[in-house]
């Protein structure tokens, strides 16, 4: 069955989109602003910001160079809270915040601190970004009613914010298996591999994302000239999310990664600049991904001529 659409409506306030921003849906009393942290004197200007609300803080983070950092909050005027954050010598990293309101003025208290609780929960769970706060409130106590009416809330945030660059609620990809551990059985791509020199890795490509299978290995000593990903593997590393195998010169991906592209990939596996729509091929036909990838569009597209 053919998953329903949705429409959102992005409206650039002043006309530029990398200025202030407002989003909607289709019959949804819910409203999200955003805005740099440079333009928060624009966006005092706007009555609708000084409603209760929740609030979502982003930006780089300072010891990930490939990271984000996001702070929820909540508050009964949500400017307020934002101009209280800017002054903040502890919330130096955030560059863009994003408000949500209600076009109805049905926000109470109790239910924006019930969203700031999942929010938080959320973020956690997903695990993109570091979450700046420390564990979630407590869920308040409200009638049922009111806490279907807020997942509800709930779903069509979680529709909104990656559209306005928000993806730190975005579940990862699961790697279901309907055969345990075999991941020819499982859901998404074909399985696609990758070897250099005594690294071996396995991957598929799942909801999106490029996901490099727990179990999978990498060269241990990185190539002189290496430049891409070279950040994000030391990242894995951190994290141990890619563990040394001792004796051997081999890093092994301790749990599946999830990466954003095959190159991305395959350079953590070779430890060098690596083209991964060239490199990594299915198992048993050793079709490359990128005419696998070829292969899935309409016939006619894939032989358009760009000469």
């Amino acid at each position: 069955m053919q998953t329903a659409g949705k429409s959102i409506r992005i409206y650039l306030v002043d006309g530029d989109a990398s200025g202030l921003l407002s989003a909607e849906v289709m019959n949804w009393s819910g409203k999200l602003l955003v805005s740099p942290r440079t333009k928060l004197a624009e966006l005092a200007k706007r009555e609708e910001i000084k409603r209760t609300g929740v609030y979502i803080l982003a930006g780089p983070d300072p010891e990930n160079p490939v990271g984000e950092v996001v702070y929820i909050g909540e508050g009964d005027n949500v400017f307020k809270r934002l101009a209280s954050h800017d002054k903040d010598e502890r919330k130096e990293f955030w560059t863009r915040c994003v408000a949500v309101i209600s076009k109805d003025l049905n926000l109470t208290k109790a239910h924006v601190r019930y969203l700031e609780s999942r929010l938080i929960t959320m973020g956690y769970a997903a695990g993109r970004a570091k979450v700046h706060n420390g564990t979630a409130p407590p869920l308040p106590p409200m009638p049922e009613a009111d806490i279907a009416d807020m997942e509800g809330f709930l779903k069509h945030i979680e529709l909104v914010l990656p559209v306005l660059g928000f993806s730190f609620l975005k579940p990862k990809p699961t790697v279901r298996f309907t055969t345990p551990g075999d991941p020819e059985q499982c859901d998404g791509s074909p399985v696609f591999e990758f070897s250099s020199g005594n690294a071996s890795a396995k991957a598929k490509e799942i909801d999106g994302e490029f996901v490099v299978l727990k179990g999978s290995t990498a060269t241990l000593e990185p190539r002189a000239s290496w430049t891409s990903y070279r950040e994000l593997r030391a990242q894995l590393v951190e994290e141990k999310k890619l563990v040394e195998v001792p004796g051997k010169a081999l890093l092994l991906f301790a749990e599946d990664v999830y990466l954003s592209s095959p190159s991305a990939g395959a350079a953590i596996v070779a430890a060098g600049n690596t083209n991964g729509r060239v490199a990594w091929k299915i198992t048993d036909s050793r079709q490359t991904y990128g005419d696998w990838h070829q292969s899935q569009l309409p016939q006619d597209a894939a032989d358009e001529d760009l000469s």
